[in-house]
């Protein structure tokens, strides 16, 4: 369902109004407008960008999904595409989001109904004393709940990187297959999921580099939100770079066991040589001592016992057996 709110000299006067009466209420100078639309058609949006003179570009940005995320200005207005993250079954779910921002009026433009609008909602109703502020407020109130929950992803992903550690070292996890398959899937949702989060450190600066935007009041603000999107793109670094030590890890556990097992197949095939050197010696069609007597039978018996049990002895002392 569609959200429209309408706030006048700081306070809510009207909510869940028609968007056709927008046009209306942007006219007052007095006046803040929001309103929310989730999965728009070219229809509401063309209608929203005449009455708001929202540029073309941004509105067809607006209705194609798997935009960049970006902060562009224009003439009127600016335009934001982020991303909101959730983590469902142990996955990175993304849903994108679309931010026009005018001087009275901010649109929000969700591709999916995955994302909590209502989250936002609460957090502007909790600071009534900064509504006064207008839009500048109500945008940093929807960007902060987006950076803030890219935490809620990173911690669990953190969790379960220090369990693979953890397995890795005390030899709990005896499927390897698996485990690599983890650690695969793993990088694989950082690397997206980087690729969403690191460019709201971008969009948070850029829009505190316009000070004709932001009120000076809510410029330290602005500051915790950017602290907050830098530190979770150093996070998301940090995990995926731990992701590949894992990895790496991994493979060198593999080389090491078949090196094991190549040592050890090579010193039984060494033992298993002494009497084969033995037995063919003495299988010569030559005379040799002890041929045709119990004494040579004898003889080769020793031999064989002896020089396996030695090679056996050298073989365990180096611990290749």
């Amino acid at each position: 369902m569609d959200r429209t709110r309408l706030y006048r000299n700081g306070v809510l006067v009207k909510e869940n109004f028609p968007i056709d009466d927008v046009s209306e209420c942007v006219g007052d100078p007095g006046a803040v407008v929001w309103f929310d639309i989730c999965t728009p058609v070219n229809g509401d949006l063309a209608k929203i960008g005449e009455e708001l003179g929202l540029h073309e570009l941004a509105v067809e940005d607006a209705l194609h999904d798997r935009q960049r995320p970006k902060l562009d200005s224009y003439d009127s207005h600016l335009f934001i595409t982020a991303y909101a993250a959730r983590l469902a079954d142990r996955r990175i779910e993304l849903t994108e989001l679309s931010i026009f921002v005018t001087k009275n009026a901010l649109v929000t433009v969700r591709a999916s109904p995955d994302f909590d609008i209502e989250a936002v909602v609460r957090r502007w109703d909790a600071g009534t004393d900064m509504v006064r502020y207008g839009v500048p407020y109500l945008l940093h109130g929807l960007l902060d709940h987006i950076v803030d929950g890219y935490f809620e992803v990173l911690q669990p992903l953190d969790d379960r990187i220090e369990a693979l550690e953890d397995e890795l070292f005390d030899g709990t996890a005896d499927d390897l297959r698996e485990r690599n398959r983890q650690t695969f899937e793993l990088r694989k949702s950082l690397v997206g999921f980087r690729r969403m989060a690191l460019p709201m450190r971008e969009i948070v600066g850029g829009l505190l580099r316009r000070g004709e935007v932001i009120d000076p009041v809510l410029v330290p603000y602005y500051q915790d939100v950017y602290d907050h999107a830098l530190r979770a793109a150093e996070w998301t670094d940090s995990l995926r770079e731990m992701v590949g030590n894992i990895r790496e890890a991994h493979q060198n556990q593999q080389g090491f066991k078949l090196n094991e097992i190549m040592k050890k197949v090579t010193s039984w095939a060494a033992i298993i040589a002494v009497p084969t050197l033995i037995t063919g010696f003495y299988g010569q069609n030559v005379p040799y001592p002890g041929s045709g007597e119990p004494v040579g039978f004898w003889i080769s018996t020793g031999l064989i016992v002896a020089g396996g049990l030695l090679l056996y002895r050298a073989f365990k002392k180096r611990d290749w057996l």
